[in-house]
């Protein structure tokens, strides 16, 4: 049995991936999981809430790392650069995590409780960037729209990305923002 926490973790994970992908979220318990990786259920549940939490462990870490590197670009920037900035920081952290996400997301797609799970991290994040920017000064409602607008833009980064990795994410997370601005200037 593993000791390390960080390993009985990835265990955890790529048990339950390969349960879903087996025989499907719906009949695939927390125990089922536990046994595949070798461990305990009590196990199981000392690192997830719950089964859904097993495929969104590195949402803590980005949230973290995104919240930080809004404070740390220099103060004056305007809300949607400052975001921008941002998501750049994340892109080694999306890359490195690229080939289980990859492997995870079908069937996220297919699983109603797991798509609502990634709804509610991805709002989570959207809260938790307009509280860095609102840290930054930016007012109250600008600063929901402009976090809400950018998770968007570096999400579609990230699918345009997963769609052709002809250039790295950095271009695509480039492209998207200006795909914005142009958006944003054809309503002037």
């Amino acid at each position: 049995m593993p000791r390390n926490a960080d390993e009985v973790r990835l265990r955890l994970q790529e048990a339950a991936l390969e349960l879903y992908l087996d025989q499907g979220y719906d009949k695939t318990t927390a125990g089922d999981i536990a046994a595949r990786a070798g461990v305990t259920e009590r196990t199981f549940f000392r690192h997830f809430v719950d089964k859904r939490e097993v495929f969104f462990d590195g949402q803590t870490q980005l949230c973290e790392l995104l919240t930080a590197a809004v404070a740390a670009v220099p103060a004056g920037t305007k809300p949607l650069p400052t975001l921008r900035a941002a998501f750049h920081q994340a892109v080694p952290l999306i890359e490195h995590n690229r080939p289980i996400t990859e492997r995870r997301h079908p069937v996220i797609a297919a699983t109603p409780a797991l798509r609502e799970r990634a709804l509610a991290k991805n709002a989570a994040l959207v809260d938790a960037l307009t509280d860095a920017l609102r840290a930054r000064g930016v007012a109250e409602q600008l600063a929901a729209l402009c976090a809400q607008i950018g998770m968007d833009t570096y999400s579609i980064a990230i699918r345009r990305w997963g769609a052709d990795r002809t250039d790295d994410l950095h271009i695509h997370l480039d492209q998207a923002f200006t795909d914005l601005r142009l958006a944003a200037n054809a309503l002037r």
